[in-house]
């Protein structure tokens, strides 16, 4: 039975400080609809701009996982990222009312409360998973950093570190299946050597530090006095160095809670892929910077994955869906300006449709007529036809509504279309038709080759009475 997408029941709230700007902020989970997926917002900032949880979008990873877009940034994201995933989430807008998320108590097991109080509730479309198809590698040689995902059905994580710290030594995590987040990761808190904190804190970086949101490492001899010195910083009476290496400040929750925090950061980060996943990732020292790197080889994976889906060969002679008379009972084109013949398949997402190509075509006559040439804007409206009957059979009455092109962008013409050429186009909606607002990615085939694609934004708009023809 296929998996169907999920999302929250109603909006709940945490609220507390920045770990870097030590400000108070307030992130809600709001529930959103069937492919919307993650998506933050800046309630805090003009026109309160959304960004997409996406590898694409990361722009630092120095101290956590910035994202940014449409002018907007929202800092360390991961925590929640991973919550998300663990919590076997689908679609979630995030409202945050700051440029960061809340650090909570440096684990991710307070977001996943959160969701919890809000209830977890189905949708009614099926979810799509990307199963790793074959073993995908990221090394930093310099670093000793090693990641690979390889084939499972399931999706399983081995984590690795060694700092070469006779604190830490070396540390290994692993969970069997996401299933295990909640109860053997979630409640892991980061972690952070005791010179990098006294760096942080000379060059005011973690204004929102505190001794109850990490873990300090004691990887140098320290002496009273700069523990004394941290205590007055941190409003303690007094820190001392726990047998464990560690400060006084927290108990272990595991004993290898450091690495466990390590694949619980991974979790997060993979899941700016934007798409469910199906594999085993081992990974040997990773970090932000290496967790984006390798999500990206994923998504360029996936999408390699999809162009050979969309790459499908269609036999054009089968019995169509829709033939040419059916096709002018939805769209309003006529000849000489209609440039579809059959639609072969039609579902709530994407479309398939034929353009027969002959000498007799009109075009012909004036293009290039000694070396005939399909020209590339009869392609692209031929393409955007074909995303018209998609567009127009999400209304009960397509002869009563129009499609105009708002946008074109990503265009790209492959190989030229002679005549005898059959193409087939395939359109599919980028994401769900809001506000009559429709985005679809355009795929053109000449048999098994690509001839033509394109990005479309088109508008439906219903006709008015004094366009109508009689």
């Amino acid at each position: 039975m296929n998996v169907k997408q999920k999302t929250i029941k109603s909006e709940v709230s945490v609220e507390g400080v920045g770990l870097h700007t030590g400000a108070m902020v307030t992130l809600t989970f709001c529930p959103a609809p069937e492919n919307h997926g993650f998506k933050f917002q800046r309630v805090d900032l003009p026109g309160q701009p959304v960004v997409d949880a996406d590898c694409d979008n990361v722009t630092d990873t120095a101290r956590g996982t910035t994202i940014t877009q449409n002018g907007a940034s929202i800092s360390t994201v991961e925590h929640v990222m991973a919550s998300l995933v663990g919590m076997d989430l689908d679609n979630v807008l995030m409202k945050l009312d700051g440029p960061e998320t809340p650090i909570m108590d440096g684990s991710a097991i307070l977001f996943v409360e959160a969701l919890e109080r809000a209830g977890v509730v189905s949708q009614t479309v099926d979810r799509e998973y990307f199963q790793i198809p074959h073993n995908i590698t990221y090394t930093e040689s310099d670093r000793k950093v090693e990641i690979v995902a390889m084939p499972l059905d399931d999706y399983r994580f081995t984590c690795m570190i060694d700092y070469n710290s006779p604190v830490l030594g070396s540390q290994h995590a692993v969970i069997s299946s996401i299933a295990e987040f909640k109860d053997e990761i979630a409640s892991c808190r980061t972690f952070c050597f005791l010179h990098e904190l006294e760096y942080q804190l000379s060059h005011n970086l973690i204004k929102g530090g505190d001794l109850n949101n990490a873990i300090v490492i004691v990887d140098k001899a320290v002496t009273r006095e700069e523990l004394d010195h941290l205590a007055k910083i941190f409003k303690r009476e007094k820190i001392e160095v726990a047998p464990q290496g560690i400060l006084n400040n927290m108990e272990l929750r595991y004993q290898n809670e450091p690495a466990r925090h390590k694949l619980l950061d991974m979790i997060g980060d993979l899941a700016l892929v934007g798409m469910h996943l199906k594999g085993h990732i081992m990974a040997a020292r990773p970090g932000h910077a290496a967790n984006v790197a390798f999500a990206k080889k994923i998504k360029a994976a996936i999408k390699k994955e999809k162009n050979k889906k969309i790459q499908k060969v269609y036999d054009p002679s089968v019995k169509p869906l829709y033939d040419v008379m059916q096709i002018m009972e939805i769209l309003p084109h006529r000849q000489p300006m209609l440039f579809i013949d059959k639609i072969l398949e039609l579902s709530k997402t994407h479309v398939v449709g034929v353009k027969n190509v002959t000498m007799n075509e009109e075009f012909f006559r004036g293009h290039f007529p000694g070396a005939p040439v399909m020209p590339g804007v009869i392609q692209i409206e031929a393409m955007a036809q074909t995303g018209g009957v998609l567009v127009l059979s999400t209304v009960p009455d397509p002869r009563n509504y129009l499609t105009y092109f708002l946008k074109i962008d990503k265009v790209r013409f492959r190989a030229q279309v002679l005549p005898g050429d059959t193409i087939v186009f395939r359109c599919d909606l980028m994401e769900p038709i809001r506000r009559g607002i429709a985005q679809m990615k355009g795929v053109g085939m000449v048999g098994d080759k690509i001839v033509v694609e394109a990005e479309m934004m088109a508008q439906i708009s219903k006709v008015k009475e004094s366009d109508r023809v009689s």
